[in-house]
């Protein structure tokens, strides 16, 4: 999966936003918390959950993998909700 070509990112005074463009079902801006960020950076190539719950246990210390996968799989079905997410 990868984070569909109509939805660019942008980082404007330390704030992560991710804009779709034309020809999307989704018309809008969405804020980002760090988290969020990192997932949809990750997303900039094909991966896969696993992938990406693996870089954010290299990042952050202290955090239980399962914990890890929930938050990263509940990010990216609000992302395929808005069509963000290309399978």
């Amino acid at each position: 999966m990868k984070l569909n070509p109509k939805f660019v990112t942008h980082v404007t005074k330390g704030e992560h936003y991710m804009i779709s463009t034309a020809d999307t079902r989704f018309k809008g801006i969405v804020k980002n918390n760090e988290t969020a960020a990192f997932i949809i950076e990750c997303l900039k190539k094909d991966t896969t959950v696993s992938e990406i719950t693996d870089k954010l246990l290299s990042e952050y210390k202290g955090v239980e993998r399962p914990a890890v996968e929930r938050d990263v799989e509940r990010i990216i079905d609000r992302l395929r909700s808005i069509g963000a997410v290309e399978e």
